[in-house]
């Protein structure tokens, strides 16, 4: 089960109405956009501010387990955590909350990449480091 109390950062977010579909509800694939937006805010939480300067990863899967819909107006939280490490990938949990209500629940696995390349590489220990003191849940190493 997942709680709010998991989530160190949480990201305000109000849904807009170019975000529902025809039955006024959140179309699904916005719920990628919330955790992409999510997750940039997260990484900046980490400290680090700039494009230049955050860790480079590319999307090597993405789920999303729908339990309750999102409307026009509704005042979310979208919570990030890193649940797991691996030597080269990181997988992200999120989950979008209207109060205490869980409304959906993802999950984002990363791949490290070397900088202006899309070849993997070993998560720096620095990182790995600077995730683990600021998240609430410590992530799992694999």
């Amino acid at each position: 089960m997942t709680s709010r109390t998991d989530f160190a950062f949480l990201f305000p977010l109000r849904v807009r109405w170019a975000e529902c579909d025809g039955q006024g509800i959140v179309f699904n694939a916005n719920y990628f956009a919330f955790y992409d937006h999510a997750i940039w805010e997260w990484t900046r939480a980490l400290g680090y501010r700039t494009w230049e300067t955050a860790p480079q990863f590319v999307t090597a899967h993405a789920e999303c387990d729908f339990k309750a819909p999102a409307r026009f107006d509704d005042e979310l939280l979208i919570g990030v955590r890193v649940a797991r490490f691996g030597t080269k990938s990181m997988e992200v949990r999120t989950a979008v909350f209207r109060g205490e209500e869980t409304l959906n629940i993802g999950k984002l696995n990363y791949v490290y990449v070397s900088a202006g390349t899309v070849e993997p590489a070993a998560i720096p220990a620095d990182l790995i480091d600077r995730v683990t003191a600021f998240e609430r849940v410590k992530p799992e190493r694999k």
